[in-house]
């Protein structure tokens, strides 16, 4: 028998308590959008008994949504405003960015998918959830999208074994990026900040992420 949705968001309560716990979550509005994203309708049927437990799950074609802890360490870090525009790299089933339009209230989202099958999964997912300053883009994602650069922020969901020269140029100045960059079975995930032209680059830890396909990828 499905679980019903006050039963989901009671999981969704003690996954949140959980990473607050354990010092993953601090922000008060990364709180507040992590316990209103419904993660089990961003996972497959099959993983939804799952969609609350800090791991990550696979979503077909190779793919994986990440980890709840990753993703609220990540959305912390990249320190995003009301009013930002952000570019994502690697949409997935869509839950990163649903976390992120929680909180981008007055900008806009721009996610980019290589899979044809997962941007009309993360799309059907976030319209489903009415989530309407997300804008998913099928698209090689070393690239970027210069068509509506410069970004204030850029997050970046899968692994590249350097910086992309791409996102680095259509990062803002005092913009942020969060990427993570090594090989293909462990990376660190790093905090690039762009300030008066100039880059700087700041390791927050290992992770590990599917890899980054395209030109500047993998």
């Amino acid at each position: 028998m499905e679980n019903t949705g006050d039963e989901y968001s009671e999981r969704r309560r003690i996954m949140v308590e959980r990473l607050i716990r354990n010092g993953y979550l601090s922000k008060p509005e990364v709180i507040d959008a992590m316990l209103k994203v419904p993660r089990h309708l961003f996972v497959p049927e099959s993983q939804r008994c799952c969609a609350y437990q800090d791991r990550p799950l696979p979503i077909g074609y190779g793919q994986t949504i990440s980890a709840p802890h990753m993703v609220a360490m990540m959305t912390e870090h990249l320190d995003v405003k009301e009013h930002h525009k952000i570019l994502e790299i690697g949409s997935g089933s869509g839950y990163q960015a649903a976390v992120l339009a929680e909180i981008v209230r007055d900008g806009k989202i721009y996610t980019v998918e290589r899979i044809p099958e997962l941007v009309e999964f993360a799309r059907r997912n976030l319209e489903r959830c009415q989530y309407r300053n997300v804008l998913v883009i099928l698209g090689e994602g070393t690239k970027g999208y210069a068509r509506e650069s410069p970004y204030d922020r850029i997050i970046v969901t899968a692994a590249a074994p350097h910086l992309p020269k791409a996102l680095i140029e259509q990062l803002k100045d005092d913009g942020r990026m969060l990427i993570p960059v090594g090989g293909r079975g462990y990376q660190n995930l790093m905090l690039i900040e762009k300030k008066n032209g100039r880059i700087s680059e700041r390791n927050l830890g290992g992770c590990v992420f599917v890899p980054l396909i395209g030109e500047n990828g993998w």
